[in-house]
């Protein structure tokens, strides 16, 4: 299963069902880095040094910084979803295909309707 690194504003009930699932998620305010205004670049480089797929809402500065660095371990850029399970859902049968999410930029959206 898929190592992940949680951005900030990501939902806990997101992550721990992605753990129910069989992921290895560590969330940011387990590394001791919530509320510093960490810089995106940042964020990005820790998961990478850490072999983590970053999980984040923050979708428009990621794609952005996906394009300018693309040597990263896998960004998992969100649509907000109230509804956290079907969301942790969504970002499980997204990465189900993918051996490697390396230098891979995934977007999960909200199902239409």
């Amino acid at each position: 299963m898929a190592r992940f690194y949680a951005n900030e504003n990501f939902p806990l009930p997101a992550v721990v069902e992605l753990r129910r699932l069989g992921h290895d998620v560590l969330t940011v305010q387990e590394t001791g880095k919530a509320n510093r205004a960490w810089p995106d670049e940042e964020v990005l480089s820790f998961a990478a040094a850490d072999r983590r797929s970053l999980l984040t809402f923050n979708r428009r500065h990621f794609v952005r910084l996906h394009a300018i660095q693309p040597s990263h371990a896998g960004i998992i850029a969100c649509a907000v979803d109230a509804d956290v399970l079907r969301l942790a859902g969504r970002i499980h049968a997204a990465i189900l295909p993918y051996d490697d999410l390396a230098g891979r930029l995934l977007r999960v959206n909200r199902p239409a309707g």
